[in-house]
């Protein structure tokens, strides 16, 4: 029997790390925490997470599925050294933790509404090896079943208050009596009155007392009192609402920024009732714009019913760059890279207005011959802190919405063809004030025109005999709208806690133009045509979902789920090439490279030198287990499924086509290992995908055996910035 020599390396990684030791470095008497578990009993709903993160010691990574190579590592070296540094250190059971814990326990449930609750802990010891269960029996816990109100009287705060009450009780009636609710509901309530001018409201004016029943219902007495001016004094300061006195701004003589667009942006004017909303969505307003590297907005009292404002800006680095890099290569020899380089500046004509230049590349080459690809781009763009054609006073809240110009050249030179596209749009971006997580992208006109020459002869006679490649490949005009919705619960550049995103776009092209068909020229094939090249005409919607799960501080598991399909109808028969969905990639399928897998279980087409498959729907499913090794360094475990496919035009031609009764028998799968360099600000990314299932392949061989994983033509290493998803 022969062996892949490449697998030998990894052969006796994984033998080396199995009979590795997580104890060696263990004193006598000391012994490893492996895991802590807590048992709750009482209430099957209650969630252990809630109470998790209240252990004193953390038993560290739980590795890969609870194996521990990193550990292992740590261990192979008795003195530090390289493996020490390399590796993970364990975790020294600490009986005394185990003590503090139980009394963090008690102390959080307490807070959580079960009241006296009883904690203990169990030690599962193996060898060297502890585990620690946490076992609960929660407390009591009381409805509250009544209120009672003491609000401080003779001052305007007596008069509002009756405009919080029916909130209050319908916060508070029926509900399970906790610190952890009572403290929303100050919270709450302080936002709600502030908002109604009682600036010197503060949480430490509200007091709770509940009389508790043995029947488990509780009444619960709610206070509120003003400050004192000082510890001497013994009475309350009168609540009183509060206006808004002088507002100034300050800056330095060095920020050169329009002083009406700062007037636009500011909500905080003279007179008006004091509101912390305001303030606070003044501050975004202003932060948002990019173009200072600090706001403070200062409130400062006059009187017992006046407060000035001051709003302080300093200046922030105007002009930067951006750089962005990915690149894969397979088996095969062939690679690609895709570098990115943009010059941007956040307040090119002292009105927060952005412009941008970039430049962009994606070189693809093989090491076995001489086919190259080459697609070289530059594009500019301006955008304004402003909805071009509405007034700003329609815009109050903490997000101000941006328009958008912008225009892009791209020139591309294939083996089969070169093709220049120039393209240009104009609309609005933003998040949705009441929905600060969500965000939209509006282009009432995108314009694209794509412009083919120098082509191969042998490509030209293909087009000629295949009208589905040929309208595909053409001269043409792509004139419509777009738009698109985000939402993402996470804002961070590398999410460090679970998120959840989702991603809607649609397209629709050529339909205002068809109305006025009448009056243009025609083409051979009937189509109309401008300047003597058709419009395209089509529909294309893609909707992405992505979830991740932190289980511990170390592991998370991540999933996406993505489809999107594309239609070409009236003056166009199929879909523009670069409007059509592929697979593969550096986020994509990764056993394969971009373009190179689908439509169906169509083989590679072998007209294009450089892989070019595409279809008019994606279907694709990704999980990937992520995982801490030492250091900066990440691991992650991944699988992905999915394909491309055609629509059924043409049977003779479209070998791809979807069918809805059997298309899962062409679905590709992989798996595959990656490693990343996680430095909080930006994330380096090495996927190393190989094939499961290769739908290109005879029925009953698509199925990839271990043996071939590594051999030429079935696996692909992809360079990335960022998560995949």
């Amino acid at each position: 029997m022969r062996l892949h020599l490449g697998i030998v390396p990894v052969i006796a990684v994984a033998l080396a790390a199995a009979a590795c030791s997580t104890t060696r470095v263990l004193g006598e008497d000391e012994y490893r925490l492996d895991k802590n578990e807590i048992e709750v009993n009482g209430d099957s709903h209650f969630k252990t997470s809630s109470i998790y993160s209240y252990i004193r010691q953390d038993a560290g990574s739980s590795g890969i599925f609870g194996w521990k190579p990193f550990m292992c590592v740590y261990n192979w070296s008795l003195k530090d050294g390289l493996f020490h540094k390399l590796g993970t250190a364990p975790v020294v059971y600490d009986a005394n933790a185990t003590a503090m814990s139980i009394s963090n326990l008690k102390t959080r449930l307490d807070y959580l509404g079960y009241y006296n609750s009883n904690v203990r802990a169990e030690e599962s010891k193996s060898g060297k090896v502890v585990k620690v269960k946490y076992i609960v029996d929660l407390g009591k816990r009381y409805v509250i079943d009544s209120l009672c109100f003491d609000v401080q009287q003779g001052s305007d705060f007596t008069e509002d208050f009756p405009l919080d009450s029916a909130n209050i009780s319908k916060a508070l009636l029926g509900q399970y009596l906790s610190e952890d609710m009572l403290t929303d509901e100050v919270s709450r309530s302080v936002s709600f009155f502030r908002n109604k001018g009682y600036f010197d409201l503060t949480k430490n004016s509200y007091s709770f007392e509940a009389d508790t029943l043995s029947s488990g219902i509780a009444t619960l007495y709610y206070r509120i009192k003003g400050h004192s001016r000082s510890e001497s004094e013994e009475f309350d300061r009168p609540l009183n609402r509060y206006s808004i006195g002088d507002v100034y701004v300050s800056r330095p003589k060095d920020l050169k920024f329009k002083e009406k667009i700062i007037r636009e942006l500011n909500m905080v004017h003279t007179g008006d009732i004091y509101s912390e909303t305001a303030v606070n969505n003044t501050y975004s307003r202003l932060s948002n714009i990019k173009a200072f590297s600090a706001v403070g907005i200062e409130m400062t009292p006059t009187d017992s019913s006046s407060v000035d404002c001051m709003i302080s800006l300093s200046p922030s680095r105007p002009q930067g760059f951006k750089v962005n890099l990915e690149g894969s290569t397979n088996s095969t020899g062939l690679f690609g890279v895709s570098p990115q380089i943009s010059y941007y500046h956040k307040n090119i004509f002292h009105g927060g207005e952005w412009l941008s230049l970039g430049f962009s590349g994606d070189f693809q080459f093989s090491t076995k011959d001489d086919t190259r690809a080459t697609e070289i781009g530059v594009s500019t763009g301006i955008s304004f802190p402003r909805f071009l054609g509405l007034p700003s006073s329609m815009f109050k809240g903490p997000n101000v919405p941006r328009t958008e110009i912008n225009l892009s050249f791209s020139h591309q030179m294939r083996p089969e063809f070169t093709r220049n596209i120039f393209s240009t749009s104009f609309g609005y971006t933003g998040v949705f004030n009441r929905m600060k997580n969500f965000s939209y992208q509006l282009y009432p006109l995108k314009v694209n025109f794509v412009k083919l020459y120098n082509l191969d002869s042998e490509f030209e006679r293909t087009l000629l005999g295949n009208p589905f490649m040929r309208y595909a490949y053409q001269d043409h005009m792509d004139a419509g709208v777009s738009a698109a919705f985000y939402y993402n619960s996470s804002s961070e550049i590398v999410p460090q806690e679970s998120y959840t995103s989702h991603r809607f776009t649609i397209n629709l092209s050529g339909n205002l133009l068809y109305l006025f068909r009448g009056m243009m020229p025609k083409n051979d094939d009937g189509f109309a045509t401008i300047g003597g090249s058709p419009f395209a005409q089509y529909v294309r919607a893609e909707y992405a979902f992505a979830k991740s799960w932190n289980y511990t501080e170390n592991t998370a598991v991540a999933v996406r789920l993505l489809a999107g399909a594309g239609y070409a109808y009236g003056n166009s028969s199929t879909m523009p090439f670069e409007m059509q969905f592929y697979a593969g990639g550096a986020s994509s399928m990764r056993g394969w490279q971009a373009r190179s897998l689908g439509p169906g279980a169509a083989q590679m087409n072998e007209m294009f030198s450089i892989p070019s498959q595409t279809g008019d729907i994606r279907l694709e499913g990704n999980v990937e287990y992520r995982f801490d090794m030492f250091w900066k360094l990440e691991g992650a475990l991944f699988g992905d499924v999915g394909n491309v496919w055609n629509f059924n035009y043409d049977d003779e031609f479209n070998e791809g086509a979807f069918r809805i009764k059997d298309f899962y028998k062409t679905l590709a799968a992989d798996w595959g290992l990656g490693l990343r360099v996680n430095l909080n600000f930006i994330l380096l990314r090495l996927d190393f995908g190989m094939k499961l299932i290769d739908p290109s392949l005879e029925e009953g061989s698509r199925i990839i055996g271990a043996s071939q994983w590594l051999k030429s033509g079935y696996n692909a290493f992809h360079f990335g910035v960022g998560y995949p998803f």
